[in-house]
């Protein structure tokens, strides 16, 4: 570096410092803006208090169940103080954000919905037609513990409409004795909820958020309209989307409090390959779906609250968890959540139409809306002969067997023999060829001891499969009838706990047939079993087992592979303490299913002479029977390995 170049480097040095030191302010100024500084300060503490004392002070009033609002707390203070709190918090919300919190009812047949005007959200929603296990109302969406409303930028504010005001509007309808808004005939009860944003022109009351609820006769399914007029100076201007936020902390309805824990979550649709998928039943889980969907769902066991868009929603996030503080809450289930943006853009009117479902989850009433909502009754759709069975079959014979109005008791009793005469051909081939099993028994045992060492198993295979040959017995004979039988068993497994029809309808001494049929209740808790007996239950396991024992009377026990006997005999004592918490329903068609079989056996049983069929047997082992294909290479298999 020469010369030069170091006296311009210390140049602009001097130069950099001195205009610093000229810029800097003096010490008045500094003390000045300090002040300022602080004066601000202590202004916006002085607010931030002041909000906080009015929110403390209400929820205080809340808990002592006292009427007070934001706008009682606030009397305490000046108005012209008050008015300036609210308007630095919630901006051109100020006028709404106090109030005093009032109710619009409306309803049908089916439900009895109330509005509360504080978020101008469904505050209480009532199935009329059904109750709690202990006979409590059903309340399906409870406000003190579910929020639903917009979020959005405002006047540099976030503003969550659950938080202010709104006005009722009732558009259509008549109001009853009790005060109850109803469809006037076929014309439906209408009602808006509006939020009116402060404005200083003569359009001041043109500015406002709605919902509007349309209600029509029995019917369990809601319009419901969010609609935005002249709010392009309100919000943001640089707003693409406003959100939609529902949170709802769901309650215990069903006896069983675990099986109503295990399925209830987050159920959505996609608009576009119209998939049906679901949050985790088991853990908490959470999704960013970032796709059209056509409706969101929060599911119980028989009970769901859906939100469906008449378009799409464009995204969503969704998340199912188990409060920390709530385990202990013997009437809480999870808490689920959905934030849906909805895009926005500076229109005079904007008009978001969706459609509101509080009802059952009920495969017909769902069913007819051709929105795929049956899908979230848990009917084996992942296997297609299990979910075609309950639709195509069990389902419309099911209803049939209902409209007569006979006990449900009774209807799976004869739904049961039903599906047991349809399938007797097939437990008629089964039976048969286990009789010829019995039949060939001591031959096969004579095979066992003339082939006894494992080297000889493929010789032992061979001569088995020749006498099987020769005797014209199919051992997968008796394979068959039971696999063709067996999506059907999956099937009952399915449509029992699900059927909302069996829901507390009572049969013997089971007083809910969806539940558990306790006749005793213990005084600790057995692990996989429970703390209460079912008798129901029992009954099935017993019966299992006697149908064991006699189907492996009738086996050859040779041809069974080591331990295969034994596991026959455990499976039946597992299913003991898996069905222990099961629907009483379904423990009831499976014992009506083995007594049944039992029947059935002793019916083909007379129908069958062993002694004929041993004669024929051995005619038929006399025969020459020309070898198959197979055949020869299982002996060109064995020929080479005895060869070497």
């Amino acid at each position: 570096m020469d010369r030069n170049t170091i006296i311009g480097l210390g140049l602009i040095f001097v130069v950099f410092v001195g205009w610093s030191i000229w810029q800097s302010p003096s010490k008045e100024e500094l003390e000045k803006r300090r002040h300022s500084q602080d004066s601000v300060a202590i202004i916006h503490q002085k607010i931030s208090d002041s909000v906080a004392l009015i929110t403390t002070a209400a929820k205080l009033n809340a808990e002592n169940n006292e009427d007070q609002t934001i706008e009682a707390t606030l009397k305490t203070i000046s108005q012209d103080s008050a008015s300036k709190l609210l308007q630095e918090k919630f901006g051109f919300f100020g006028t709404a954000a106090a109030g005093k919190k009032g109710f619009t009812r409306f309803g049908n047949e089916l439900l009895n919905i109330t509005l509360v005007n504080q978020g101008g959200r469904p505050y209480e929603v009532k199935l009329i037609k059904y109750q709690t296990w202990d006979t409590l109302p059903l309340i399906l969406f409870d406000s003190i513990k579910s929020k639903f409303g917009l979020q959005f930028f405002a006047g540099k504010r976030n503003i969550n409409t659950n938080e202010l005001y709104f006005k009722p509007h009732v558009y259509t309808g008549v109001v009853d004795a009790e005060g109850i808004l109803r469809p006037d005939g076929e014309i439906p009860a209408k009602v808006g909820m509006r939020l009116y944003a402060d404005r200083n022109d003569a359009d001041s009351l043109q500015s406002y958020v709605e919902f509007v609820y349309t209600m029509y006769p029995n019917q369990y399914m809601l319009d419901f309209d969010i609609r935005l007029n002249k709010m392009g100076q309100i919000i943001e201007q640089n707003t693409s989307f406003i959100n939609l936020l529902w949170t709802s902390e769901l309650n215990r309805h069903e006896q069983s409090l675990d099986n109503e824990i295990n399925e209830t979550t987050v159920y959505y649709r996609d608009s576009r390959n119209e998939d049906v998928d679901y949050l985790s039943e088991r853990k908490d889980d959470k999704k960013n779906l970032p796709t059209n969907l056509k409706w969101i769902s929060f599911k119980s066991k028989f009970f769901v609250s859906t939100l469906i868009a008449k378009e799409a929603f464009p995204s969503a996030e969704i998340e199912s968890q188990t409060k920390a503080s709530e385990l202990d809450n013997p009437h809480y289930l999870r808490t689920l959540s959905a934030v849906i943006p909805l895009e926005y853009g500076q229109k005079q009117q904007l008009e978001y139409p969706m459609q509101l479902y509080f009802g059952p989850n009920k495969y017909k009433t769902l069913k007819k809306f051709d929105l795929k909502l049956e899908r979230q009754i848990p009917l084996g759709w992942s296997f297609i002969l299990m979910w075609a069975i309950n639709i195509y079959a069990v389902i419309p014979v099911f209803d049939w067997l209902n409209s007569y109005n006979i006990n449900f008791g009774i209807i799976i009793l004869i739904l049961t023999i039903m599906l047991k005469i349809v399938l007797f051909p097939i437990a008629y081939i089964s039976y048969k060829s286990s009789a010829k099993m019995k039949v060939l028994k001591p031959d096969i045992d004579e095979l066992g001891k003339k082939f006894p060492k494992k080297e000889d198993a493929m010789k032992k295979q061979q001569a088995t499969m020749e006498l099987y040959k020769k005797a014209g017995v199919n051992p997968m004979a008796g394979c068959i009838p039971m696999l063709l039988q067996f999506p059907i068993l999956l099937a009952m497994f399915r449509f029992f706990p699900s059927s909302i029809e069996l829901r507390q309808e009572a049969f013997l001494w089971a007083h809910d047939l969806s539940s558990y049929d306790s006749i005793m209740s213990l005084p600790f808790n057995i692990p996989f079993y429970g703390d209460h007996v079912s008798l129901f239950t029992l009954l099935m396991t017993v019966s299992t087992l006697l149908y064991t024992k006699m189907n492996n009377d009738m086996m050859s026990s040779s041809q069974q592979l080591p331990g295969m006997k034994t596991m026959m005999y455990l499976m039946p004592i597992m299913f003991l303490g898996i069905f222990n918490n099961f629907s009483s329903g379904l423990s009831y068609y499976y014992f009506l299913a083995n007594m049944i079989t039992f029947g059935q056996m002793l019916v083909i049983k007379r129908t069958i002479n062993e002694d004929k069929l041993r004669a024929r047997i051995a005619e038929n082992q006399k025969k020459t029977i020309k070898k198959s294909s197979f055949q020869k290479k299982l002996e060109e298999m064995a020929k080479q390995k005895n060869s070497r």
